[in-house]
């Protein structure tokens, strides 16, 4: 909870205290093993190391992890102090075996992360699963420096447990304005389209992301969670990477953004979140997406590109 005073334009979601009080009913805690059913579309406020040694075997379709990354870091009632190498490889380590136990064959994974461990997180994961790929994402907004380039991109290693699994790359177009277009002989849009809002082309997604904007106070997904991932971001992975009704786990869930995007794409989900004020602000955000749905820079069938315009400003 947080009572300091905030502009007129200020559309963060926090927690009033009784609010607090309210949603904190909801949450979960594991001191057994508990059954698919059980698990599925809850909040488990509750340490990680205490909870996964409870979850179903091989229940998960889709797995998306976001740890602390190695650095000195305060989530509200919880801090991460950074690590020398081999420690922070020997805990990653213990996130990473009993995760590998709660995903089905055909399952894949994500994982977040920053330059600083991508050799401990790439190699780790390699000898658990397959890596696919590394997406790279361009925060927009980072600290400047005057000894050292400005840190403004995070990593997301795409991972598979075996050589099935789905990916679906028609679900997660972008959609970017046509600055030269071409038309064929005929003097038709080739390749692109042509409407009343510009000039438009559909194309495939690769893994350099620059279309993503962080939560920031005047948008209506944004909480007071440091390292808030956005909705747009999540979208795209659980899009790409699961079909509806698909199981979407997420053992680090902050302020709540992979559940509140599943549930708003249609799949099952779940996760764990240590602290209770960000738990209980998860269940609220829940709530709130049984009224609103929408997803901000996604119209329903493909992505828009950042600053786009379009008469649709709700999907910009």
């Amino acid at each position: 909870m947080n009572n300091k005073p905030r502009a007129g334009r200020n559309r963060t979601i926090t927690l009033e205290s009784n609010e607090a009080e309210i949603f904190s009913k909801e949450l979960m805690k594991i001191s057994a093993p508990i059954t698919i059913e059980e698990l599925c579309c809850s909040t488990i406020n509750q340490d990680f190391f205490e909870a996964v040694q409870f979850l179903p075997e091989r229940f998960a379709d889709l797995l998306i992890i976001d740890p602390p990354y190695n650095l000195y870091r305060k989530f509200n009632s919880v801090t991460f102090r950074e690590k020398s190498e081999k420690e922070y490889y020997e805990y990653f380590e213990s996130i990473i075996a009993p995760l590998s136990k709660i995903v089905k064959k055909n399952a894949s994974i994500y994982v977040c992360s920053d330059w600083r461990s991508s050799t401990v997180v790439s190699h780790l994961l390699g000898k658990y699963f397959i890596i696919r790929n590394r997406i790279t994402w361009e925060r927009e907004k980072g600290r400047g420096s005057k000894t050292n380039w400005k840190n403004n991109s995070e990593d997301i290693w795409f991972c598979t447990v075996s050589g099935e699994y789905q990916f679906n790359p028609d679900a997660v177009k972008q959609k970017r304005m046509v600055i030269a277009p071409y038309r064929d002989k005929e003097g038709k849009p080739k390749d692109w389209d042509e409407t009343e809002d510009g000039n438009y082309r559909l194309t495939y997604p690769s893994n350099l992301w620059t279309d993503i904007s962080v939560p920031f106070w005047s948008m209506p997904e944004n909480t007071d969670h440091p390292t808030q991932k956005p909705e747009k971001l999540i979208a795209k992975l659980i899009l790409a990477s699961s079909s509806p009704g698909d199981f979407v786990f997420d053992p680090f869930l902050g302020s709540g953004t992979t559940s509140v995007v599943a549930k708003k794409l249609g799949r099952k989900f779940a996760g764990i979140e240590t602290d209770p004020v960000y738990a209980a602000l998860t269940v609220k955000r829940l709530r709130m997406a049984e009224k609103e749905i929408s997803i901000q820079g996604y119209d329903g069938s493909s992505f828009w590109e950042r600053n786009t315009f379009t008469k649709q400003k709700k999907f910009r």
